[in-house]
């Protein structure tokens, strides 16, 4: 169990009417991972005291308030109150808070502190993220937060929060589940999330004969998400529905009405979705306006490259730079030394003499952490189990990595030697992670590009930074990414999403592969380079794998939809998308989605965050209102700032918005 968020200080006004005295419930909320399932729980403080987290209040203490006595009971003499102040000291009532109440010392037959103690425990709660329905969210005076749940439709007691903190967990939620704001009411945020049996794909055994999705990718990932979907669709679909629909196509009543969810002829603007769910409706309005042409050029050449460097080494307008390999990547010849670059293994204001002695510390360091595990005898490797299981997995994975390749091909290549070398020596470098199956896949091009054994492995180290969420074992970042992408597909284009969630896909399982290796095995190996160091680029937003994602299901959609694609034809027609996608077709549409949400004006909160818009700030764009041109090098360089890849999590390239569009959700 893992606790993702806590908040002491928020109380429930046990009559919230008024017409009787008011019980004010001191207790904290925390948002919880529990195998696998975000829990939302409340607790009164007395129920749950940590002593060892106590605070005592001392003896001139305004907090510690005195105990009113029960009828007919003496007052204590002086010496039983410095033996009840000493006591005072090892219970809860002494904790100090910033909100003080008096509190009744408890009758001599005991009565009272058990009345005391069940009136406190009565108002504690526990409910799963998957049952929250809305929340309701009032911040006259303190904020207040009210949660209903959906079956059956429940209220739970009102939340105050007189020290603060409702907009941190209602942050922190979001990351977990999808908030939108309902148009009728401003008050009340409506709650979506991913179907249970997705979630606990990522963690849990789904029973004791189908194996998680997690356990599978660690046992034989080649076989699962590396390897081929379409082997194990019929694990996956009968995983998610259970064993009563084994085997078994979907009924035709369960297919969803084409012409309901915009194929037909509907009101312009207008999608009204009726879900599976009866008496759940999605009425969405929703007009992103035209999207509009961007071109794209030829890649930089090794002459551009070099006009971009001063005389010391030091690069110059880099901003400029990175919209040139943005549109159109580099040419092999400048890869090797601009990836070190755009990785932020070279600082671009570092001279040709600090770049030497920086690989000269690299590569002492790598050394020196390779020497560790080199040294390792037999005999101390039969006694590290950890160790023996990483050589064990990285081994195996090595040996078919990209054999087809000529780096890679053919019987002890010396290739294989060195991707072999570079994962073990990372293992020293991250040994809480270690090695996971399909990190071989992300160095496998970088050390193509490098030649390099040390040059390689400290640019692998960088990607993995941010690609570290993908591989943990609660594969958090894997879930917040699916749960971003989700967000972008309902605001492009509702009609496809609707569809998707009445198949199951709504919350974009089949693009796993995707995220997990960034298109790795969805592309040439000349295709992976171009996409990549597009993307390291960190423009023209945050989180542009997410749109490539968009695009490519903006190509497909037609065909899914027209074939009535149940879920596991979505998952076999999308893993066959294999080695068939046209990278600058992709990277088109990819780049003129983003300029369409960029000119939307009012954009929701989430999308705003996922792609990292900022209105306040001034970083210079990518082009002119049309994005169809380039700034010139001559331009004045803008005050330059750190811009790296992200995996879903920081922002690293802000741009204000233009007026266009208005987009609300109405769920």
């Amino acid at each position: 169990m893992a606790v993702l968020f806590e908040h002491e200080g928020v109380f429930i006004h046990s009559n919230e009417d008024g017409e009787e005295p008011d019980l004010l419930v001191s207790g904290f909320l925390r948002l919880i991972d529990k195998d696998g399932e975000t829990i939302v729980e409340y607790k009164p403080l007395e129920d749950t005291v940590d002593p060892s987290n106590m605070l005592c209040a001392g003896k001139d203490s305004s907090s510690v308030m005195e105990w009113a006595q029960c009828p007919g009971e003496e007052r204590s003499t002086p010496q039983q109150a410095v033996v009840e102040q000493q006591q005072s000291y090892e219970t809860e009532w002494d904790m100090i808070n910033a909100v003080s109440f008096p509190k009744r010392k408890p009758c001599s037959n005991g009565e009272g502190a058990l009345n005391h103690t069940h009136e406190k425990s009565k108002w504690a709660f526990t409910f799963s993220v998957w049952d929250l329905r809305s929340i309701t969210v009032k911040k006259e005076g303190s904020s207040r937060l009210m949660f209903r749940l959906k079956e059956p439709p429940t209220s739970l007691p009102v939340l105050h929060f007189h020290q603060g903190g409702s907009e941190d967990f209602l942050d922190c939620l979001r990351r977990y589940a999808l908030i939108t704001e309902a148009p009728d009411d401003e008050t009340c945020l409506l709650v979506s999330t991913p179907n249970r049996a997705l979630s606990q794909s990522f963690e849990n055994l789904l029973d004791d004969n189908n194996y998680g999705l997690v356990t599978k990718l660690k046992n034989d990932p080649y076989v699962t998400t590396l390897g081929g979907f379409s082997k194990v669709t019929n694990y996956i679909f009968d995983a998610f529905r259970g064993p009563e629909l084994e085997q078994q196509q979907r009924p035709p009543e369960e297919m969803a009405d084409l012409d309901i969810l915009g194929l037909g002829e509907v009101i312009p603007g207008l999608e009204i979705n009726q879900q599976e769910e009866p008496g759940f409706e999605v009425i969405t309005r929703i007009d992103l306006g035209a999207r509009p042409e961007v071109t794209r050029r030829q890649p930089l050449s090794a002459e551009d490259w070099a006009e971009h460097q001063e005389k010391g080494g030091r690069m110059k307008n880099v901003p400029h730079l990175k919209k040139i390999i943005f549109k159109g990547g580099l040419c092999h010849a400048v890869r090797k030394e601009a990836w070190k670059f755009l990785l932020g293994y070279y600082p671009w204001d570092s001279t040709y003499e600090e770049r030497k002695g920086l690989q000269r510390r690299k590569t002492d360091e790598y050394f020196r952490m390779k020497l560790q595990w080199k040294s390792v005898s037999e005999e101390q490797e039969r006694r590290n189990s950890r160790l023996r299981d990483f050589r064990s997995l990285i081994e195996k994975d090595v040996n078919r990595t990209d054999r087809t390749n000529r780096f890679y091909e053919g019987v002890d290549n010396p290739g294989l030697v060195l991707l072999h070398d570079i994962l073990m020596t990372y293992c020293m470098y991250d040994f809480d992670l270690g090695y996971v199956q399909g990190m071989s896949d992300l160095l496998s091009p970088i050390l193509y590009v490098m030649e390099n054994e040390v040059d390689a492995f400290w640019c692998f180290v960088s990607f993995m930074d941010h690609m570290h969420q993908n591989f943990e074992e609660q594969m958090q970042g894997m879930k917040t990414q699916l749960i971003q992408l989700s967000t972008l597909l309902r605001l492009l284009d509702l009609a496809f999403w609707n569809y998707l969630e009445s198949q199951d896909s709504g919350y974009m399982y089949f693009c796993f592969r995707w995220l997990l290796i960034r298109f790795k095995r969805e592309l040439s190996y000349p295709d992976v380079l171009r996409m990549w160091e597009v993307m390291w680029t960190g423009l023209p937003c945050q989180n542009f794998h997410l749109l490539v994602c968009c695009a490519i299901l903006d190509s497909e959609k037609r065909k899914i939809m027209e074939e009535n694609f149940g879920f596991n034809e979505i998952l076999k027609h999308i893993n066959e998308l294999s080695m068939k996608l046209d990278i600058e077709e992709v990277l088109h549409k990819s780049e003129a989605i983003c300029m369409q949400i960029r000119s939307c004006k009012d954009l929701p909160h989430s999308i705003i965050e996922i792609l990292g818009f900022n209105t306040e700030s001034e970083l210079p764009r990518l082009e002119g209102r049309e994005f169809g041109t380039l700034d010139s090098p001559q331009s004045p360089r803008p005050t330059q700032r750190q811009e790296v890849f992200s995996n879903g999590h920081n922002g690293h390239y802000r741009e204000p918005l233009q007026n266009g569009c208005k987009v609300t959700f109405i769920s």
